[in-house]
């Protein structure tokens, strides 16, 4: 068992060169790789069952402690990003499918990975992880509206369809993963070391399955949507940090807005793409998965060396531990 967790830090420290690894060998080789789209669905809700697994009432004492500080990252996370994202589709004039593609990315909650992200900025991680959870928890009501609201132009969007596929790949597995902690309590947290292992391995699914049916689009728009994917990314980054600047934010919390505000969950964005619309639909969500998990991991060391708060506090501490084995399951 303890081989087994080594790999899986290891695998997990080391996820996006798996990704952008596997996403080349899915390119080159899609024939091997088509078979995983009818299983995608699945992967995502075994990653959200992990996350689920580590989540704790301490993760949502900061609704209480600080209030103001929650509801701005939980706010700014379901308008900045879905806003820019609009923009972007009008001002490189984006097809349907790809326009929804990104305006999905732009609509789904934070990802895990910014948790760790803020850790390693030195921010304020009880903050980061609080938020992620809100919003993940809040995505059933808020994604498919704004979907339906900002991205209904382009093509037909159904709430209740894209409500229950939220409900079914989100919130049940996040709700049994809870209920199974508390049912197990310790037995849990000795498996919990291998959950870096499981997410990874699921991300990797999710993107390979999306980029082996996708080869011929990725060909002819492949660039276009990646340079759409890291301006949404860094304008994210760049638009929650000033943000912070102008609510007289305190450092440690500008820095988590930030990094809240440009990461999102785009493994759940390319599932909803690829189940209720196109597969080049889910193309945006799936090289955005790739990319922000590089430029996050930048972000988060220039972060690290700007101001004066060189300590983490021990209870920032504590939180990493407790959520580190889920820092991949952000596809």
């Amino acid at each position: 068992m303890r081989a087994l967790i080594k790999l899986s830090t290891f695998i997990g420290n080391t996820f996006a060169v798996w990704v952008i690894l596997f996403a080349a060998l899915a390119f080159a080789l899609p024939g091997g790789f088509t078979w995983i789209s009818p299983y995608i669905n699945l992967l995502l809700g075994i990653i959200m069952f992990g996350m689920g697994l580590t989540l704790k009432f301490n993760d949502f004492k900061q609704v209480v402690k600080a209030p103001k500080e929650v509801i701005t990252l939980v706010v700014a996370q379901y308008t900045i990003m879905p806003l820019l994202a609009v923009g972007l589709v009008f001002l490189f004039q984006l097809p349907p499918e790809i326009a929804i593609g990104v305006i999905l990315v732009g609509c789904s909650p934070g990802g895990t990975s910014s948790n760790v992200m803020t850790f390693l900025a030195k921010g304020n991680m009880a903050l980061s992880v609080t938020a992620t959870s809100v919003t993940t928890l809040l995505a059933p009501i808020v994604t498919p509206a704004l979907t339906l609201l900002l991205a209904s132009a382009w093509l037909p969007v159904s709430f209740s369809a894209m409500f229950i596929s939220i409900i079914q790949i989100v919130l049940i597995p996040i709700a049994l993963g809870v209920g199974v902690q508390y049912l197990l309590g310790s037995k849990v947290e000795q498996a919990v070391g291998i959950l870096p292992l499981i997410s990874v391995l699921g991300i990797i699914g999710v993107i390979t399955a999306v980029v082996s049916n996708n080869v011929e689009n990725i060909l002819t728009s492949g660039l276009l949507i990646f340079a759409v994917v890291i301006l949404h990314n860094l304008l994210g980054y760049l638009t929650g940090f000033l943000l912070g600047k102008v609510l007289r934010f305190d450092l440690k919390n500008t820095k988590t807005l930030s990094i809240e505000v440009g990461m999102q969950n785009s493994g759940l964005a390319a599932t909803l793409a690829a189940t209720h619309f196109s597969p080049i639909a889910a193309v945006p969500g799936a090289l955005f998965s790739v990319w922000h998990n590089i430029s996050g991991s930048l972000a988060a060391n220039w972060m690290s060396k700007i101001g004066t708060d060189k300590k983490l506090t021990e209870e920032d501490i504590e939180t990493v531990k407790q959520h580190k084995e889920v820092k991949h399951s952000e596809v």
